[in-house]
């Protein structure tokens, strides 16, 4: 049987418990907006709805990380940062720009999950399996986004390219650091 290099486990890991937890934070960011700015009940409850996901996938990241001994990012404390004021931040511009948000980071993060799935071999089943699960989620949450909304017209391209270009930045970090 083929094993999946430890070294990649140990990437993998750290870089999907980040983003998780990364997830989370936009989350609370919106929902802190949703809160005390901007009023939009309907909006809220998906955004609580995707945020409880979001949970389940960090948890289980987490529990990963303790059990086989790896280090987390050191640049959790500036993601959580990062996270939380692009989820106010999005959501302050408009239920679009909040929406594109969820869409553009949830469409890096099912490229990003496709590519760890096709490296996992047998020896890894069962975090191969979450991680097949996780990106079924956030490819719903992806739909949600664009039910809601979301958009790539106009100055919302360019929204998106920065979402993106970020959430790319911060998993190559989190890899390796």
């Amino acid at each position: 049987m083929k094993k999946t290099d430890k070294k990649k486990i140990e990437e993998f890991i750290r870089v999907d418990h980040a983003g998780e937890r990364g997830a989370i934070k936009i989350y609370e960011g919106q929902l802190l907006a949703l809160n005390t700015v901007i009023k939009d009940d309907n909006l809220k409850k998906k955004v609580e709805e995707m945020k409880i996901h979001e949970k389940e996938h960090c948890d289980y990241f987490e529990k990963e990380i303790k059990k086989r001994n790896i280090k987390p990012t050191k640049f959790l404390p500036l993601w959580d940062l990062l996270g939380v004021s692009l989820g106010f931040g999005s959501t302050i511009l408009g239920k679009k720009a909040a929406m594109l948000c969820t869409a553009s980071v949830e469409e890096v993060i099912d490229e990003h999950y496709a590519n760890q799935i096709s490296q996992l071999q047998a020896d890894e089943k069962k975090l191969k399996d979450k991680i097949i699960k996780f990106r079924e989620d956030e490819l719903h949450h992806r739909d949600i986004a664009y039910n809601e909304g979301a958009t790539k017209k106009g100055i919302y391209s360019f929204f998106d390219r920065i979402i993106k270009t970020g959430s790319k930045i911060a998993i190559n970090i989190s890899e390796k650091v």
